[in-house]
């Protein structure tokens, strides 16, 4: 692993000293030196290089270089200025892969006025806390958070790395993985350390048919996007202690070349978001006609709970795609989950298996949502689900 400085090629726009956070690069004469004592190869001045004339090399990395990479990182997502769930759930997580490690757990925090979350971050587990602001982070810019972020592995050489497989993380940390030739496993769904101390990966593949256990024994850090509402995030321990250390990172407009102009949020009238809700009573290919869904929304207004759709139902424009449940949508964990006329096809478990309690009502008695069924119903929908509702106005009544 090594950068490459073609001299001749440099035209001297003097770029990649700006963008570098380390003062590894000054400026010599008409073109630039290098101080390789101060580079942590992070490849931020190879990405601003117009004439590429810097190259960063990478090689696997051997045994002795791999015991040099400890600690876990997360990187705990904000949006507009409040805490995203999933940053919880990955601490919670981090916290458990760190004491298997025998190591610590850092939380990385990016933004415009954030430092309040840091110590939320210890209490729910977080050992040390970095924290990055600027106005440049007020919004989420690829460029800007790639540039914090690489400045942030490079030189601390984490083993692992966690992001939530949110559109931001998403577009994140495959963006890093590239930066610093780095493996990457995206939307996993289970994380665990072996006896080799490696991070064992779990996601669906071959359209959810299987789940696929993958390491990454020749890189460091190792990286994964995980599924929001996966994990579970623990109780806060107010007694926690941490240690909270801003950290600067100059970033210059030059380097992010796009900016947010607009913001747009979109609502669902009359439909709570699936993915924050505690009930849910998700509806699949069972319940045969749109005019239908009124029985599982009867239910859901009871409940004051979310309304979801399995894939088929949403692929015929009967739910909107915010409202999917399933591998190819939202990935849920709610107290109670009602499944309607669905199947339970392996693509849907994947999003929902995590739920607290699960009530299925479906007419097969081999359909396989029984198999991770709390209690199952077999019986026709539109004979049942009246009953259902019937009885829980009586309860609600009662009180």
């Amino acid at each position: 692993m090594g950068l490459i400085y073609d001299r001749d090629t440099c035209t001297g726009c003097m770029l990649c000293p700006k963008a570098c956070n380390f003062g590894a690069i000054e400026k010599d004469g008409d073109k630039v030196k290098f101080d390789l004592d101060k580079c942590v190869l992070c490849g931020s001045c190879e990405e601003v290089c117009p004439v590429d004339a810097i190259k960063i090399e990478r090689k696997k990395v051997d045994a002795n270089e791999i015991a040099q990479y400890k600690n876990v990182f997360v990187f705990c997502e904000t949006h507009e200025g409040r805490l995203r769930s999933v940053a919880l759930e990955l601490v919670t997580k981090g916290r458990e892969l760190a004491d298997k490690l025998g190591e610590k757990l850092v939380a990385i925090l990016i933004g415009n006025d954030i430092e309040e979350h840091a110590q939320t971050l210890i209490y729910h587990g977080a050992d040390h806390v970095l924290v990055v602001e600027g106005k440049i982070f007020t919004d989420y810019t690829t460029d800007a958070y790639t540039i914090a972020m690489t400045s942030l592995i490079a030189p601390r050489k984490p083993a692992i790395v966690l992001y939530g497989a949110t559109n931001n993380g998403r577009d994140l940390a495959p963006r890093i993985a590239a930066r610093l030739a780095l493996g990457l496993t995206a939307d996993c769904t289970g994380l665990e350390i072996d006896e080799a101390r490696q991070l064992v990966q779990t996601r669906p593949a071959f359209g959810g048919n299987i789940m696929a256990e993958i390491i990454s024994p020749y890189t460091r850090p190792q990286m994964a996007t995980v599924r929001p509402n996966v994990f579970k995030p623990g109780e806060p321990d107010t007694s926690r202690k941490g240690e909270i250390e801003k950290v600067n990172i100059e970033v210059s407009p030059i380097q992010v070349r796009t900016r947010v102009t607009e913001k747009v949020s979109e609502i669902v009238e009359g439909m709570k978001s699936v993915e924050e809700a505690d009930i849910i009573v998700c509806s699949g290919r069972g319940i045969k006609d749109p005019a239908n869904l009124e029985l599982p929304k009867q239910l859901a207004k009871l409940l004051d709970a979310a309304i979801g759709g399995s894939r088929p139902i949403v692929d015929m424009g009967w739910l909107p795609p915010t409202q999917q449940v399933g591998q190819s949508g939202r990935t849920v964990c709610p107290k109670l989950y009602f499944a309607l006329g669905i199947s339970g096809a392996i693509q849907h478990q994947i999003g929902m298996s995590s739920s607290d309690i699960i009530v299925a009502i479906n007419k097969d008695p081999e359909a396989p949502i029984f198999s991770i069924a709390d209690f199952g119903i077999v019986g026709d929908l539109f004979t049942v689900l009246p009953e259902v509702i019937a009885e829980v106005k009586r309860v609600l009544d009662s009180r």
